[in-house]
């Protein structure tokens, strides 16, 4: 009877963790319109392990899922800043940003002006 016992237990804490695998967070994104939102979530996707991606143009914020056993935020993060778009945790290069269309220059304040909304 006991090993029927530890079996069941075994098998419980072991489905318990694998259900466990995907993490929720979100991170600020700069950019400043819908093509910035299409790169944005791209990048992030076309990231190893995750599984959704929204990024809000009005709140800079990402949400994402993703599973923590292939991916962590650093990367998500690196994925991003390589297609041009700064999160807070890494700057993207010139290069990366130069890279970007003329209407996304989100660190130019006539570009930035020219997307608030009236």
């Amino acid at each position: 009877m006991k090993k029927v016992i530890i079996v069941l237990v075994l098998l419980v804490t072991t489905v318990t963790f694998a259900q466990n695998k995907n993490e929720r967070a979100s991170i600020e994104v700069d950019g400043v319109c819908l093509m910035c939102k299409d790169r944005i979530e791209k990048a992030a996707i076309r990231t190893k392990g995750v599984k959704s991606a929204i990024w809000n143009v009005d709140t800079h914020e990402l949400k994402l899922i993703y599973d923590a056993r292939k991916t962590n935020l650093d990367s998500i993060s690196k994925k991003i800043a390589s297609v041009g778009h700064d999160t807070k945790a890494l700057k993207a290069t010139e290069e990366a940003y130069n890279s970007v269309h003329p209407c996304c220059k989100y660190r130019d304040d006539e570009v930035q002006k020219d997307h608030k909304k009236n």
